[in-house]
């Protein structure tokens, strides 16, 4: 197809809504739908299933804002919003919805793929683009093979807008056009390319597979060919669907004089999105096919067992020796979370003390019956239990946990053994087949009462050696409601204070410790009384950090506060006002978030985490917030 060197633009308002209105506009109407990938760039102000393209109801025709080339006389963009109607967006704004128009030199250079519809359109498919994401069964089919090796990189690259991605600065004629983006290869699998990408926020806008994603999770998007509508009298093409947002209009606020090549949209169209659209080659035939044969057999050479060599953690280890039917053990100091790790797998695990343990309570006993005159076996009280939860949910594993082993007698340990090695009780009543065993114990050079575990019972088990870092102990407390003033100070000191050792005369902080003083301080709420759980130092330093100066709530929603208030801060305070601003209710969270935002990002992520603590309702409503947040300008009513 010959274009004659024509350059990618937006329409323009007397295009949508002058005299010069495009044919193609007065057939389809003015709603545009938009793309999963623009969604993920910028959202393109598509928040709600309320409109949609005439004829489709489906979630690929929900409609979004979409901008045109034309400015106000007060610096706005002239769009389009999601009912059809002309409205104005900040130039500023990162959730503009971008659909292309060019023109071209020849219609009969594109009837070759060309078809009609049946409103009397010319359709044409022209170039190839990521857009919609795949169903849930080929994600997980995708995501499994790149693990294998079998997906291949085309070696090309797609330059993805977003407003969390990092920032590209790229110059046009002395003009500086900044936005932020991240760069998806592409892949080939079965003859279809695709991209995946990591969702940035807490969660997606429902995608046209029916599907929302987490904060983390990959999601994959099939490059498909792009679908334009033909103008025959104006001789331009446009884009039947927005197919990128994320992109700011300007970084200044630009005139009705303007040139719209100045823009950033204009540059992001013509200097990546023009050069992205075109295919990459895929393996066909010939050589390309016989490359593609060496490849396959390249990687069948390197991982013959088709196995999955991606890092994994101390729980994918625990889950794993647990289904595999190998019991596990628990290595580790006091406080570091090990009876916690298994009741995360386990919430209902039968737990036995060993330290305290006797041979009756751990293998049964006998006991004389009158009438018969004959000894009777008498099952131990934790084997009837874990009987009973095997027996009532067949389908599930059950955990026995035999926690601080190392702590027994030896006398204690050896029957331990007995269990551990025969599945079996007092050499009378086998396990149940889905009865799983954890154990869990101090190393000697951890505690003083530690006895050292003997060699044929070190030998059953598969060894896991637990260290809780800053980052698994915030992310636990997040998740199970430790005070916000304790997250937030412990965050602040970079875990420095989490742990300390202890002496033998006075109280030491360690991840337990910390759980027990956020229970004290919900119930008292005298930071003064940790004292006796972590010591007077670091209560001190504690009591100190929640008596900074800080922006209050009250001020934040009746904005009783200046830039020069902001800027005074310092970060103690920005630590101590984010504790205090989580306490916000549903009403006025956009308000206090947009506050939180002016302290920085660390801060927000932190308030964000504070605020939903692990409850799910507040997770959707801090996801409704996201996606209705317009940080950088919106649609103005």
């Amino acid at each position: 197809m010959n274009f004659n060197n024509n350059k990618f633009i937006l329409p323009s308002s007397k295009q949508v809504f002058g005299i010069s209105k495009l044919n193609s506009i007065k057939a389809l109407g003015t709603k545009c739908a938009i793309s999963d990938l623009a969604i993920f760039e910028g959202y393109g102000y598509c928040v709600s299933n309320t409109d949609y393209i005439p004829g489709d109801k489906s979630l690929k025709g929900r409609t979004c804002c979409w901008g045109l080339s034309t400015v106000d006389n007060r610096g706005d963009v002239v769009c389009i919003n999601s009912s059809g109607s002309k409205d104005k967006i900040d130039y500023a704004s990162t959730s503009i919805g971008i659909r292309p128009i060019m023109s071209y030199s020849n219609i009969s250079d594109i009837s070759s793929n060309a078809v009609k519809e049946k409103n009397g359109l010319l359709e044409v498919e022209y170039g190839e683009y990521p857009q919609y994401t795949v169903d849930k069964a080929t994600q997980e089919k995708l995501a499994g093979e790149l693990m294998t090796g079998r997906i291949r990189k085309t070696g090309k690259t797609y330059t993805v807008p977003t407003c969390l991605g990092s920032t590209l600065t790229r110059f046009n004629a002395g003009f500086s056009a900044n936005f932020n983006s991240i760069e998806c290869p592409e892949y080939e699998y079965n003859g279809k390319k695709y991209i995946k990408i990591k969702c940035m926020g807490a969660k997606l806008l429902e995608l046209s597979n029916g599907e929302s994603y987490l904060e983390g999770e990959d999601f994959w998007l099939e490059v498909s060919p792009i679908k334009w509508v033909i103008d025959k009298k104006s001789k331009t093409m446009l884009s039947k669907i927005c197919l990128a947002s994320g992109v700011k209009y300007s970084d200044f606020m630009p005139s009705q004089d303007s040139d719209f090549k100045d823009t950033i949209i204009y540059i992001f169209l013509n200097k990546y999105f023009a050069k992205e659209i075109i295919p990459s080659a895929t393996h066909k035939n010939g050589q390309e096919a016989k490359y593609a044969e060496n490849e396959k057999e390249t990687v069948k050479k390197r991982n013959p067992y088709e196995l999955n060599f991606s890092k994994v953690s101390e729980e994918d280890i625990i889950r794993g020796a647990i289904e595999s039917g190998i019991a596990v053990f628990l290595h580790g100091p006091s406080s570091e979370g090990k009876s916690a790790r298994v009741k995360q797998i386990d919430p209902d695990c039968e737990i036995i003390y060993l330290r305290n343990a006797t041979p009756e309570s751990l293998n049964g006993k006998s006991v004389y019956n009158s009438e018969s005159g004959k000894m009777i076996d008498i099952k131990p009280s934790w084997l009837r239990k874990i009987e009973e939860k095997c027996e009532k949910e067949p389908n599930r594993l059950h955990v026995i946990f035999f926690d601080e082993i190392t702590n027994a007698l030896p006398s204690i340990q050896g029957i331990a053994f007995n269990i551990v090695l025969d599945k079996e009780v007092n050499g009378i009543w086998k396990l149940p087949e889905n009865a799983r065993i954890v154990a869990a114990g101090n190393d000697m050079k951890d505690s003083l009462a530690a006895n050292q575990l003997a060699e044929p019972l070190f030998n059953r088990f598969a060894h896991v050696y637990i260290k809780t870092t800053t980052e698994s102990w915030l992310k636990w407390a997040s998740e199970n409601n430790i005070h916000p003033a304790i997250y937030s100070y412990i965050a602040y000191t970079k875990g420095e204070v989490l742990r300390r050792k202890y002496d033998g005369e006075k109280p030491n902080a360690d991840p337990r410790k910390w759980e027990m003083a956020s229970k004290m301080l919900y119930a008292t709420g005298r930071p003064e009384m940790l004292r006796a759980l972590i010591g007077e130092d670091i209560t001190k330093a504690f009591v100190q950090f929640c008596n900074e100066q800080v922006i209050t709530l009250d001020d934040v929603i009746n904005g009783n506060y200046s830039e020069r208030d902001i800027q005074g801060l310092n970060t103690a305070e920005r630590y101590a006002t984010t504790m205090g601003l989580s306490q916000v209710d549903d009403a006025n969270l956009e308000t206090v978030r947009e506050f939180v935002a002016r302290l920085g990002g660390e801060f927000r992520a932190i308030f964000d985490t504070l605020w939903t603590h692990g409850d799910d309702s507040k997770i959707e409503r801090l996801a409704e917030a996201k996606l209705a947040e317009t940080p950088e300008g919106g649609i103005r009513k």
